[in-house]
C-alpha cells in the first residue's frame, strides 16, 4: 500500500510503555474453550463488543517507551491507514446525509485499559463501542505473518479496516440492535447473529479497500494479502489449528470462505447498502 510521504491521522493515542496492574475478569457466560478460540481471533472479541468482558482493578504504570525503527514505520503506517478510513468513510456518510464521527486508535503494548475493561495483547486488535476507540498492539503484525501466515502491509490494513467496520456499525446503530439479543437467545442462536455481525465488518473493510483502490493507494498484491488474511482468521481455520477440528455451532466470526467472500463483495461493491448480512438468505 502506498503510504510514503502521506499524512497520518490526528486521532492516534500512544499508550505504549504504560504497564497495567491488576487482573482481567472474564464474564458473560462464555464457555472456556470458546473464549480461548475468541481471544485468538482477529477482528475483536464479541465479549468486548457486547459487554461480556469486565476489567479488573487495573492501574496504569507509565514507563519511558522507545520504539524500534520497525515499530516507528509500522505506527506511521497504521496512522496513515486510519487517516484514509476517516476520509473515505466521511465521504460515504456524507452521501447518506450522515456525519461520520472519527474513532481514536490506541497503540499499546502488553495490556490496556478501555471502556470494555482491561485487555491483554493476546486478545488481538479490538474495537470498544463504549469509548469508540480501536486498540492495537503492533506486535500483532508479527503474529499475522508467523501464526496466521498472512504477511504484507495490506494484511495489517485489512485488520484496521475491519475494526473501523465495527465503528461504522456502532454509528449506524447495528451494534445497538444486536446487543439485546444476547440475553434473549441461546448461545448457539446468538452466535449466528455474531457471525453476520463480523461478516458485515469484513464487508465494510472491503468497501474501504474499494475506494482506496480508486484513489490509487493499492499496490500489486495488496488485494491478495487482504484476502489471505481474511481467510486465515476464519473460525474453521483457527479452531482446526487450535484443537484439530471445528465446531460450526460455536462459530462467531464466519468461516474462512465466508470472511474472504464478504470482504471481496465489499471490495467489488464499494457501497454501504450491499452489506446487509443480516438480510442475506445465505452467507
Amino acid at each position: 500500500m502506498r503510504t510514503q510521504g502521506r499524512r497520518g491521522s490526528a486521532n492516534v493515542e500512544d499508550r505504549r510503555g504504560r504497564g497495567i496492574g491488576g487482573k482481567t475478569a472474564i464474564g458473560g457466560g462464555i464457555g472456556g474453550i470458546i473464549l480461548l478460540i475468541l481471544v485468538t481471533l482477529m477482528g475483536g472479541n464479541p465479549g468486548d463488543l457486547l459487554g461480556g468482558v469486565t476489567g479488573g482493578a487495573g492501574t496504569e504504570q507509565s514507563q519511558p517507551y522507545e520504539e524500534t525503527a520497525e515499530e516507528a514505520e509500522l505506527s506511521q503506517f497504521v496512522s496513515v491507514v486510519l487517516a484514509d478510513t476517516e476520509e473515505i468513510w466521511g465521504g460515504l456518510f456524507q452521501q447518506q446525509g450522515l456525519t461520520y464521527e472519527k474513532p481514536t486508535l490506541v497503540l499499546y503494548n502488553d495490556a490496556v485499559e478501555s471502556a470494555c475493561g482491561t485487555q491483554q495483547a493476546a486478545v488481538g486488535p479490538f474495537y470498544c463501542p463504549g469509548d469508540r476507540k480501536l486498540y492495537i498492539d503492533l506486535s500483532f503484525y508479527d503474529e499475522l505473518r508467523q501464526q496466521f501466515q498472512a504477511p504484507g502491509d495490506f494484511a495489517m490494513a485489512y485488520v484496521i479496516a475491519h475494526e473501523v467496520g465495527h465503528h461504522v456499525q456502532t454509528l449506524l446503530g447495528t451494534s445497538d440492535k444486536i446487543m439485546p439479543l444476547r440475553d434473549k437467545l441461546s448461545e448457539e442462536e446468538f452466535n449466528k447473529y455474531l457471525v453476520r455481525f463480523e461478516l458485515q465488518a469484513d464487508y465494510y473493510a472491503g468497501v474501504w479497500s474499494h475506494h482506496a483502490q480508486g484513489k490509487n493507494l493499492l499496490e500489486e498484491g495488496d488485494l491478495e494479502e487482504a484476502l489471505t488474511a481474511a481467510s486465515a482468521v476464519g473460525d474453521d481455520s483457527i479452531q482446526e489449528k487450535a484443537r484439530g477440528y471445528a465446531v460450526p455451532e460455536s462459530f462467531t466470526h464466519g468461516t474462512s470462505e465466508q470472511r474472504k467472500r464478504w470482504f471481496y463483495k465489499g471490495f467489488e461493491s464499494g457501497t454501504i447498502q450491499g452489506g446487509d448480512t443480516f438480510g442475506a438468505k445465505s452467507l
